[in-house]
C-alpha cells in the first residue's frame, strides 16, 4: 500500500473531516478526497461512511485505522528515540504501574526527576492491568511482580512486603494489641480481597480474618487504605514502603508480615538506548537506594 496515501487516510479517520485533515496535512479537501477514493479503489473497499455532518470510519475502515494507528505509534516512538541526545532530555514518557506504588512512592518523588530534567514529560498510568509494553501501550513498569512478556529488559528494583500499621493516636485511644487474637477487638483496613493486588497482601486478609474481626473497612487500592489509617479508623494492611514518607505510622505485631513482593522495571528491548528510559531507570534507583538507606537508619528494615 502506498505509505502517502495511508498517511491522509490516517488524518481523515482521525479528524472525521476531509477539510480538517486538509487543515492539518496542507492540503486541499479535493486533494485529500482523491487520495482516499484512490486508496478505497486500491483495497476494493469502502473505508468510510459519509453523511452530512461529517465521515464514520466502516468495519473495514476501522481495522485499518487500528492499523495506520500502531504504525503511528512505533513512528513517534522512532522519532522521538532520533530527537534524543547525550545531552538533552525531552518529550513524553510514559510509566504505567499500580495505583498504590504510583501515588504513595513514586509521584511524591518526581520533582526530582524535573528538577534534573524539565523537559520531560511523564505521563503516569496507575492501574492493576498489565499494559502490553511491547505493543507500546506503556514505555516503561514498574510491577509487583516479574513481566512474563517476552523481548523485555527488566530489573529487580526491590521487594517489598505488607505489614500492619496505625497511628499512635488510634492505639492510644484503643490500646495496642499484643497477639494476633488481640485484632478482634480492633478495625481492620484493608484493600477488597476481590480487587486485582498481589497475592501476598489477599493472603495476609485471609489469614488475619480467621481471628474472628467484627470491624472492617475495605477499599480498593492502598491510597485509600493508608488515609483510612491516617484518620485513625482502624489498623491496616499496608506495604512497608509508606513507613518512609508517613513516620506517624506505627508497625503492630512486628512479627507478622506478608510473603515478599519483588518489584520490578521493565521496558522493551528497543527502547534500551533510549535517554529518557535511561534516567527514569537510573532515578528510581538512586531513590530507592534513598529509601532503603533512611528506613536501615530507622531500624525499620
Amino acid at each position: 500500500m502506498d505509505w502517502d496515501k495511508l498517511r491522509i487516510f490516517h488524518a481523515v479517520a482521525d479528524a472525521g473531516s476531509l477539510t480538517h485533515a486538509g487543515d492539518v496535512l496542507h492540503l486541499s479537501q479535493s486533494a485529500v478526497s482523491r487520495q482516499v477514493r484512490a486508496l478505497e479503489e486500491s483495497l476494493n473497499t469502502t473505508l468510510f461512511h459519509r453523511h452530512a455532518r461529517g465521515l464514520i470510519l466502516t468495519e473495514q475502515g476501522e481495522l485499518l485505522f487500528d492499523a495506520t494507528s500502531a504504525m503511528a505509534k512505533r513512528l513517534d516512538a522512532a522519532a522521538a528515540r532520533i530527537r534524543d541526545s547525550e545531552e538533552e532530555v525531552f518529550g513524553e514518557l510514559r510509566v504505567t504501574t499500580t495505583t498504590g506504588f504510583g501515588t504513595l512512592w513514586l509521584a511524591p518523588r518526581l520533582s526530582k526527576l524535573y528538577e534534573k530534567y524539565p523537559d520531560l514529560n511523564i505521563d503516569l498510568m496507575l492501574e492493576e492491568r498489565v499494559l502490553d509494553l511491547p505493543m507500546r501501550e506503556a514505555d516503561v513498569a514498574i510491577r509487583m511482580k516479574e513481566p512474563s512478556q517476552a523481548d523485555l529488559v527488566r530489573k529487580r528494583l526491590m521487594s517489598v512486603r505488607m505489614r500492619l500499621y496505625a497511628t499512635e493516636q488510634y492505639l492510644k485511644d484503643h490500646g495496642t494489641p499484643q497477639t494476633l487474637e488481640d485484632l478482634a477487638g480492633h478495625r481492620l483496613i484493608s484493600q477488597n480481597t476481590t480487587s486485582t493486588q498481589v497475592g501476598a497482601g489477599a493472603s495476609m486478609v485471609h489469614q488475619l480474618m480467621a481471628y474472628n474481626i467484627s470491624s472492617r473497612l475495605s477499599v480498593n487500592n492502598y491510597f485509600g487504605v493508608l488515609h483510612a489509617v491516617l484518620y485513625n479508623l482502624g489498623i491496616g494492611v499496608l506495604p512497608d514502603y509508606v513507613l518512609q514518607d508517613f513516620p506517624e505510622l506505627k508497625r503492630v505485631l512486628p512479627d507478622f508480615e506478608s510473603a515478599e513482593v519483588p518489584v520490578f522495571l521493565a521496558y522493551p528491548e528497543e527502547l534500551r538506548h533510549s535517554k529518557r528510559i535511561s534516567v527514569f531507570r537510573d532515578f528510581v534507583q538512586e531513590e530507592i537506594i534513598s529509601h532503603r538507606k533512611q528506613l536501615k537508619e530507622q531500624g525499620n528494615l
